[in-house]
């Protein structure tokens, strides 16, 4: 089951791979020389800068992203921690006309509160910076691949380069072993 699985991964990758490719070859004519082609993969810009794309957002998701970078800090651990204890030493010393006496069951129902409405918060920011995340990946993988198409091009230019130099070689060294000698030479 688990090879299945795999095969499938592979097809949906596969299924990406290409449809990536068409979109960084899409101006790519069958007339055109490697040479070509390749100038125009390093003419071309298929990476975003995230960072730069300003996004426009609600009232609320500002608000959500706020809550919870302040709720994922020391200050608010602190300052929560000082209330808490603040809750429960006044209500010890005011014994009977205290608004929350002792098994501070008030201070229980506003801690729930809290996690209640602070945790669905917490979770749209998370979801936002995942959307975030999953676009930077994409970029990072289309560089990726231009980088690969570009390298493995000039991979096959050098190899060619070499084998022509190593067939030159050849030739050169068989013209040497079969020129006469000149007057004078052993």
């Amino acid at each position: 089951m688990p090879e299945i699985l795999q095969t499938e991964k592979d097809d949906i990758t596969m299924k990406e791979n290409r449809k990536l490719l068409r979109e960084v070859l899409k101006d790519i004519r069958h007339d055109m020389t490697d040479e070509e082609v390749l100038n125009l993969l390093a003419d071309s810009k298929i990476s975003e800068n995230p960072a730069g794309e300003k996004e426009k957002y609600t009232l609320g998701q500002r608000a959500a992203d706020a809550i919870a970078k302040f709720a994922g800090s020391w200050a608010f651990i602190f300052s929560f921690t000082g209330v808490l204890i603040l809750w429960m030493v006044v209500n010890t010393l005011l014994a009977a006309k205290a608004f929350d006496p002792f098994p501070f069951i008030l201070l229980n129902l506003v801690l729930s509160c809290v996690a209640a409405i602070q945790a669905p918060l917490i979770m749209m920011s998370q979801n936002r910076q995942e959307e975030k995340d999953r676009r930077r990946a994409e970029n990072d993988y289309k560089v990726n691949l231009k980088t690969e198409i570009m390298i493995e091009d000039l991979y096959d230019k050098v190899n060619a380069i070499l084998a022509r130099q190593s067939a030159l070689e050849k030739h050169l060294a068989g013209q040497e072993k079969g020129t006469p000698k000149a007057d004078g030479e052993k």
